[in-house]
């Protein structure tokens, strides 16, 4: 079987390039077959003459039988082995069925099996020695008549297997070229689909942090309402900077992914010092603990794998915010033991009350994490701590 033939709309596509049925053009090639065969028995029958053997009244009859027998050529598609065993008994004892059987042996060497063909090749071979038996005395040398019947079938097997094989590659070629449509297809959705996870995972991991920021702000402001003018000013002003920020960010995040992949400037790993200090600054203690270097520039990765550790980290003080806040936070970078890279936000447990704590479900943050951590080899987890915080780790190759 193709391997392409299990592609979804392959069956619909090759079914809109195949004509069903017989077509307009075939159903005149058969009429003027049938007329011609037809034609061309009279002629020789009557050329021939009735055998000497044969009552007189039999000659016309002999004619309109021949003819009648072409007409068994207008179901030859269909039925190509029945058509033919009737030709060419019948062209054995009619002289008025002439070339008949040799167009229904083509048709047999066009459809069927190498097993039917070779038969009715046989036979067609043989059936020339019927008219040597019934008409000894007939006008024309038998060498020459065994030559020609030897030479129509030959012609018309050939012919007919050639035929077949150049419609066999058309199909071939027809099905390669439904194939290649339907793999563009799927392509192309392919492609769409992981341009949308890539903005979905951007969207969140850029709006999802600002807006946590702006969400941690509101509400220190919301629950201190006594607060002196002068700072809820200066509250008011931070949320302000913060959804200009946020605007900000989302403009970048656009241009980035309209921009080609080469001209991307991406966040790395020497940007996670000033999400330590946001983070500082929205009210969460963070702290960032560098053993690899990457910082600080000792170290590169690559720019998929700077981009996932940045977003790991940024998914990480994200969730701190709206889970856990006011928690104590500490982010570590680290060589693993198989020369790979090891990163953790770790949390203590929430300062605010009534804050829900390290309950927290597997959402669209996580997911998106574990989706690019796979991409470079890497994998995340996640689980509470014994003191009631919460720890999310990310593993990656090492740099090369």
């Amino acid at each position: 079987m193709r391997p392409w033939a299990s592609l979804p709309g392959y069956a619909r596509l090759v079914s809109e390039i195949r004509v069903s049925g017989r077509s307009a053009r075939d159903r005149i090639v058969d009429a003027v077959l049938i007329v011609l065969t037809a034609g061309l028995g009279v002629g020789a029958a009557s050329a021939l003459g009735t055998p000497t053997t044969w009552p007189a009244w039999l000659g016309p009859i002999e004619l309109v039988l021949g003819a009648l027998t072409c007409v068994s050529l207008w179901w030859r598609r269909g039925h190509p082995i029945a058509v033919a065993t009737i030709l060419v008994i019948a062209g054995a004892v009619l002289s008025s069925v002439s070339i008949a059987p040799l167009i229904a042996l083509y048709t047999v060497a066009l459809t069927c099996s190498t097993r039917a063909i070779a038969i009715l090749a046989a036979v067609n071979l043989v059936s020339v020695v019927s008219p040597l038996l019934m008409r000894p005395d007939i006008p024309a040398s038998p060498t020459l008549l065994v030559a020609s019947n030897v030479v129509g079938v030959v012609a018309a097997t050939a012919f007919g297997l050639v035929v077949r094989s150049r419609r066999e590659l058309v199909e071939s070629l027809r099905e390669r070229a439904a194939a290649a449509e339907v793999e563009a297809m799927l392509r192309a959705a392919q492609a769409e689909h992981e341009a949308r996870e890539e903005l979905a995972r951007e969207m969140h991991d850029v709006l999802g942090h600002r807006l946590s920021l702006l969400s941690v702000q509101a509400g220190a402001l919301s629950y201190n309402r006594d607060v002196p003018p002068e700072d809820a000013a200066r509250a008011v002003e931070e949320i302000r900077s913060s959804s200009r920020k946020a605007l900000q960010d989302l403009r970048e995040v656009l241009d980035i992914l309209r921009a080609p992949q080469d001209e991307r400037p991406m966040p790395g790993t020497r940007d996670l010092p000033a999400l330590v200090v946001e983070a500082n600054s929205s009210g969460t203690p963070t702290r960032i603990e560098d053993g690899a270097g990457l910082t600080t520039g000792a170290v590169e990765l690559s720019a998929i794998a700077e981009r996932t550790l940045y977003r790991f980290v940024q998914e990480g003080l994200t969730n701190v915010r709206k889970h856990a806040p006011g928690a104590e936070t500490t982010v570590r970078i680290d060589r693993s033991r198989n020369t790979g890279l090891e990163a953790e936000v770790v949390n203590g447990p929430p300062a605010t009350p009534g804050a829900r704590g390290t309950d927290r479900d597997v959402g669209s943050g996580l997911r998106g994490l574990a989706e690019r951590a796979a991409l470079v080899g890497g994998s995340v987890e996640h689980a509470p701590t014994i003191d009631g915080g919460w720890r999310l780790a990310l593993r990656l190759p090492g740099p090369s």
